[in-house]
């Protein structure tokens, strides 16, 4: 028997779409109760302005209405937005890996820090961004899962949704440990690399947009420079810095940045 349930008749618009097109079709779908949520905040928001008004004792009530509404309708458009922006890479739209590497550049460059794009480890994966700078030395992957997946720590464990986040960890520490060794062999500095996850999509249940466990931090890509920061794993000199952005851009054979 086909798979489904007999009760329920098959609509053939969704049949064989994708959950990426789904969400867009939903989403979509949903514009006008979102207007019309829009209308009545911008409401609320025009009566509450023009009581504060009437309640300063302002002689126009009108004005200030107009403006606490408009500002409501807006910013309840731009928590949608943002909403369906922050699954483009998810649906394929836009390159995490482009935009990371942008977040990164603009937020670490100025404090001395060297972000390298898209670099092979000699038996390991291929990684999307090292990051060399005074605070130690960084890899930063990227992956995309779907808007409603939680992505959380348990005790000492990683999840994502019900599935442990084991074999993610280990793949970029594994080539974490990798490098580490080979610049280690090449500079004569003993560097320890921290692995991080971009997560374009999703839903991190930790502090600040950030989780760690199992060796492995997950961040959203617009938090991933702060934490770096914030998270020091050794201290290089200029000079230092230096030497290991060279040593890794000899070492490390350069990758065509792939689709996410």
């Amino acid at each position: 028997m086909q798979s489904g349930s007999i009760y329920v008749p098959r609509d053939e618009k969704f049949t064989g779409a994708s959950p990426q097109n789904l969400y867009v079709t939903f989403w979509y779908a949903g514009r006008k109760s979102r207007l019309w949520t829009r209308g009545v905040i911008g409401v609320a928001g025009f009566a509450a302005g023009s009581l504060l008004a009437a309640r300063f004792g302002w002689s126009d009530t009108l004005l200030p209405g107009v403006v606490v509404g408009a500002l409501a309708a807006l910013a309840d458009f731009l928590v949608a937005w943002r909403s369906f922006t922050r699954t483009a890479v998810w649906r394929g739209s836009r390159r995490g890996e482009v935009r990371t590497g942008r977040l990164l550049r603009r937020a670490l460059t100025r404090h001395g820090y060297r972000v390298m794009d898209g670099r092979a480890v000699p038996g390991e994966a291929s990684i999307d961004h090292l990051v060399i700078g005074p605070g130690g030395v960084w890899i930063v992957d990227n992956e995309a899962w779907s808007p409603d997946t939680y992505i959380a720590r348990y005790g000492e464990r990683l999840f994502f949704d019900e599935k442990f986040g084991t074999s993610v960890a280990k793949g970029l520490i594994d080539a974490a440990s990798t490098l580490a060794a080979l610049l280690a062999r090449e500079t004569d500095i003993d560097v320890a690399i921290v692995p991080v996850l971009a997560a374009h999509s999703g839903k991190i249940e930790g502090r600040g947009g950030t989780v760690t466990a199992e060796g492995l931090t997950v961040a959203y890509p617009h938090r991933v420079a702060r934490w770096i920061r914030s998270q020091p794993n050794g201290s290089l000199t200029e000079e230092q810095v230096e030497l290991l952005a060279r040593t890794a851009a000899r070492i490390l054979r350069g990758t065509a940045l792939r689709r996410r």
